[in-house]
């Protein structure tokens, strides 16, 4: 466990005393959202702000969030199913994304009444974290104004998409650090709509952008050091994998045994 230390710049507000990232590996995308409940629902029992960070990968997946539609994606059924993907309509902000290996899923677990930060405020936060860690690896990379999400000379590099219940956080952000764009042709993670002039519709990465590409694991310790810093977190713990999610998976799959008998 690797612990990083920061102090804080504004000493009004409580200050978060202890983050946990926990890289998960490839993680199935159901079994990952249930998890995420079970975590929201620990954090609302808390009084201490605690904050945790999931970090992992999912197969081949497209979700929809609440500003995406079936039309952003121009894939057949017949051609969805020879890729073997599967749709999920998710309650979370932001349009379509098509999930890949290569990609880093990032889902802080942040309770924001705790300390006094608006969505605005949990977003402006999560996206610069991101940007930091982009350009760490010298990629030039550049947010949009009034948007979320991480854009390069390629293409869109980050979707941000959240979820609230009772002022906690859950779902955040998907980085394409090794896959191929081709892997997410068809899906309109930047829809027309919502675009603005000279977005591509569709995510490039950080494989299309430079030549000395990190790995995942790398990528997402980085991405756990920049985040702890914009939380301004008095430290943080890096950790393989979480206690909870065997027990959290068998129950998923335990209902849904039950649900098809």
């Amino acid at each position: 466990m690797e612990i990083f230390e920061f102090q804080s710049s504004d000493p009004i507000r409580p200050r978060p005393q202890q983050i946990d990232f926990h890289y998960m590996g490839m993680v199935d995308f159901d079994e990952c959202v249930a998890f995420q409940k079970r975590l929201v629902y620990e954090a609302g029992g808390r009084d201490d702000g605690h904050i945790t960070c999931l970090l992992c990968e999912h197969p081949p997946l497209i979700s929809i969030g609440r500003a995406g539609s079936r039309r952003h994606i121009r894939l057949t059924t017949q051609e969805m199913r020879r890729r073997r993907m599967e749709l999920r309509w998710i309650g979370r902000g932001g349009a379509c994304v098509a999930h890949t290996p290569g990609q880093l899923a990032i889902y802080p677990i942040v309770p924001l009444k705790y300390y006094g930060w608006s969505v605005g405020d949990y977003l402006q936060r999560l996206q610069n974290g991101l940007l930091d860690t982009v350009r760490e690896y010298e990629v030039p990379s550049y947010k949009r104004p009034g948007r979320f999400g991480l854009w390069g000379r390629s293409g869109m590099l980050a979707a941000i998409g959240v979820a609230v219940q009772n002022w906690i956080t859950s779902h955040g952000a998907f980085l394409n650090v090794t896959c191929s764009p081709l892997s997410q042709v068809g899906v309109e993670a930047n829809p027309a709509e919502l675009a603005s002039p000279g977005d591509h519709a569709t995510m490039s990465s950080l494989l299309e952008e430079t030549e000395s590409c990190p790995t995942i694991r790398e990528f997402a310790r980085s991405v756990a050091y920049h985040l702890a810093h914009r939380f301004e977190t008095a430290n943080s713990m890096w950790h393989s994998g979480h206690p909870l999610f065997s027990e959290v998976v068998k129950q998923t799959r335990d209902r849904t045994r039950q649900a098809a008998s």
